[in-house]
Formats: structure tokens, sequence, C-alpha cells
């Protein structure tokens, strides 16, 4: 392995994250916004959207992840392994994800095939771009503390994007389109495609790939798959991941009908009324006029807000107890508070806002840490067989990212159906029966805090605490002098 300067600069940290940023324009659109568009903007049936979700998801994460992860740990060029990727996937994941949110003219059956065939063909890019650049973080520094850096960098960007989309992009959907829903979402994300490849080009040019397999090191696939299903720590991150983003598949996706059905008009606008009229005053009317798309973004950015302060605090209880204890800790905490909502009348806007915002704190803490857990099971890995196979373990952890989300977001749509829910087509409105509240409910408590605290219970058996992180960083350190 290559052991040259393991510092890593703030340009090269700033622009890693940018990588995340753009990704995440998408991401965070698809978590958010995917059922309630094949829904209520594109019009097709909430079971069809739950089967389109779920399959092709099903398809990407257990077919492309694996695939790219291997062809990624056997990619040689000039630019290192995974830089490549992201260089050449840029520009075809951001016509991609336009396609994918747009409302041609076709009959209901080819509404379907156009919205499974986009869908696919945005999750194979999505794949080959943000599984190397995950990757990445692991061969970019072989310190761990640098990695809990990288790793809070770039879930700053993460949170940007995140507040972007659950914010502000709602309400400028309804004004680009002049109430249009369907043009408004073209015209946004028109806008993002353009955004997200000039920083992802950005990340090629910034970054540099440091850890690097020496000419002796030899391995097939067998011997990889191999190692990691020997490999305990992957095993169970595998499965923290699923379950982390069922959850924020779940509730990412179900707070805009949270919003539609169940929380009290009057009771919102009455409290965001202050809020929106201090914006007014000073000619920045950010959440247009309709107080429940206004609710919902500054209920999301109070959260997000939050994330972001607690992911400053992440590095500090990272590096003194261990990324394991304060993910476990502050990933139990948070999940306390989305149980929390099956409590709260629709009158209590005040409590439902106090919540999110003491949810996105705890959570923030733990962001970071997910992927400088996973890029510690490469190095587990290593250490254990001598043998590094980086992509494959993110190509892993990827599956349960896709697994996640397309679980998370089919449940949303079809759980909303089983209470009544009626689609509409282009945002038009529709009278809902008085069961869906109780299901928008359910979606955001329950159903979301079940995964959470399957994934606290996991993260004890994890075996990689501070003591053994320690151990690991300076027993390669030693192997890579030599």
């Amino acid at each position: 392995m290559n052991n040259q300067s393991q510092k890593i600069s703030v340009i090269e940290k700033v622009g890693y994250s940018l990588g995340d940023l753009a990704a995440n324009l998408v991401f965070q659109t698809l978590v958010t916004y995917l059922a309630y568009f094949y829904t209520d903007i594109y019009g097709l049936k909430a079971e069809d959207a739950s089967v389109i979700t779920l399959i092709v998801g099903l398809i990407a994460g257990f077919g492309f992840n694996p695939v790219i992860g291997a062809i990624a740990d056997r990619t040689k060029t000039k630019w290192g392994k995974f830089r490549p990727w992201i260089l050449f996937t840029a520009v075809p994941l951001g016509v991609c994800a336009l396609l994918a949110f747009s409302t041609p003219d076709f009959d209901y059956k080819g509404k379907v095939m156009y919205a499974a065939i986009t869908y696919s063909l945005l999750l194979l890019l999505y794949a080959g771009n943000n599984l190397p650049y995950s990757a990445l973080s692991g061969v970019i520094t072989g310190d761990m503390g640098e990695r809990n850096s990288i790793s809070s960098y770039r879930f700053v960007a993460v949170m940007f994007a995140q507040f972007f989309v659950q914010v502000f992009m709602l309400p400028i959907i309804l004004s680009a389109g002049e109430g249009d829903k369907a043009a408004g979402i073209e015209i946004v994300m028109t806008w993002l495609a353009i955004i997200g490849t000039i920083m992802l080009l950005m990340t090629f040019f910034t970054t540099k790939e440091r850890v690097v397999p020496t000419a002796e090191q030899q391995s097939n696939l067998k011997d990889d798959l191999k190692d990691l299903f020997q490999n305990k720590p992957w095993i169970i991150m595998l499965s923290v991941t699923t379950l982390i983003f069922i959850t924020l598949a779940m509730k990412g996706g179900s707070f805009v009908y949270y919003f539609n059905n169940y929380v009290d008009e009057h009771s919102l606008k009455s409290f965001i009324l202050p809020i929106t009229a201090f914006f007014d005053s000073i000619g920045m009317n950010f959440f247009g006029a309709d107080p429940k798309s206004a609710g919902f973004g500054l209920f999301n950015a109070g959260g997000i807000i939050m994330m972001i302060i607690g992911i400053t605090f992440s590095k500090r209880f990272a590096d003194k107890f261990g990324k394991r204890d304060t993910f476990m800790t502050s990933l139990f905490i948070s999940t306390l508070f989305i149980a929390m909502f099956i409590f709260f009348p629709p009158e209590s806007v005040l409590l439902m806002f106090g919540a999110q915002i003491l949810h996105g704190f705890f959570y923030g803490i733990s962001t970071p840490l997910l992927w400088a857990m996973i890029a510690d099971v490469a190095d587990y890995s290593e250490w254990k067989n001598n043998r590094r196979a980086t992509a494959i373990i993110f190509s892993a952890m990827m599956v349960g990212l896709k697994v996640g989300l397309s679980i998370g977001s089919s449940l949303v749509a079809w759980i909303i159906s089983t209470y009544g829910y009626i689609s509409a087509e282009g945002g038009a409105s529709v009278i809902q029966p008085e069961t869906v509240a109780a299901g928008a409910k359910m979606l955001v408590s329950i159903f979301p805090a079940v995964p959470f605290f399957a994934a606290c219970g996991l993260l004890f058996l994890y075996k990689i605490d501070k003591k053994m992180e320690v151990q690991i960083e300076n027993d390669l350190k030693e192997r890579r002098k030599k």
C-alpha cells in the first residue's frame, strides 16, 4: 500500500464533499418526492408506484451495485480506480434525473413503462457514480481521524442538499410552473442536473487517491466475496444500512402526506405566520402563499438546521468515544423523537416542530459516522486478510442503501393506499377519505421508528470499538511502511 502523507487539505475536503452535494440533489428528491411525484403529479395509482419502486430498487440493489463494485475495484487508470467513474457518469446522471421526473403524455400503460425504464436508468447511473464516490473516501486517506473530518465535510454538504430539496423545492416547483407541478418539477430538475454535473466534475479535479494496493496484491472476485461473507462487521453494517434507509425513505416520503392530510391547516397557519411575515417584510418570501407547503418547508428547515449543528459535534464525540458508541447512542435518542409523533393531535404544531428539531440534532451526530464506519470495515478486511477490496465493500453497503430506499419508498405508497388514498394527476385537488390522516400519522411515527430501533440493537454486536479502531489503524500503518 502507498504510504505517502495522509493529511488532506481543506480544498480537497470541500471538493470531495461537492460530489455528495450533487448526488443528494438526486437522492433527496427520490426520498422526499418520488412517491408523491408518481401519485400526485404523474398520476400513477399508488399500488403501481409501490411495485415500480420496490422491484426496480431491488434489481438495482442486488444487480447493479455488486457488478459495479467488482469492476471498480479492478479499474486501473492514470486517475486511479474510482475517480474516473465520477468523471464519466456526471453528465448521464444529470440527464437521467431530468427524464425520471418528466411527465410525457402517454396512455396509462405507457406511463407505467416510462416510469419503470427511467427509474431503472437513474438507479444504474446513480450506482455507477455514487458507489465509486463512496469508495473514494476509503482511499483518499488511511488516517481515521482525517476520515472522520472528511465525513463531517461530506455530510454538511448532504445537509445543504437536503435543506434545499425538503425546504425550498416544493414552493419553487409551484412558482416555476405557475401552479402546474408537472411543468415546475421539470424546470427545477433541469437546473439541478446542470448544477450537479458541474459539482461532480469539481470533485474529480480536486481529489486524489492515496491508499493504493501494491502491485503484489493478487485477488479475484471469489476471494473478495469470501472475505466479505466472513466479515461479521460488514454483515452488521449491511443490515444497519438497510434498516436506516428504510426509515429515511419512509419518513422522508411521508411528511408531504402528513402535512396535506393530517396537520390542522388553521393551527399551522397561525404558527408559521410570524415567520413568513418576517421574510415577507424583508422581501424574501421563500415559502410561497400556500400554508401547507410553507409549513412543510419550515418544518424540514428546522430539522435540517439542527442536523447540521449535530454534525459539527460528530467528530468530537467519535474521536473521544469511538464511532460505534457515538452512532448507537445518538441514533437511539433520535428515534425516540420519531416515535413521539404518534401522540400529537393535528393541532399540536409546536410539539411537532419541537420533536423534529430534537430528532434532527441527535440524528445529525450519527449521520457522518455511517460511511466512516464502512471505510473502517474495509480496513478491518485488509487487516484480517491482507487484501484490500474497498469498492466491493462499499457496493455491498450500496445494496443496503438501495434495498432500504426501495422498501421504504414502496411502503409509503403501499401503506397510504391501504388507508384509502386516492391518486391525482398533475397536482389536481382530491378530497381524501378520513382514514388517510391516520395512515399519514402512522407513517411518520411508529412505522419508521421500528427499523431505527432494530439498527440500534444490531450495533451492540458490532465489535470495531474505539480500542480496535486504533489497533487497526496502527497495524496497517506499519504494514504499509514495509
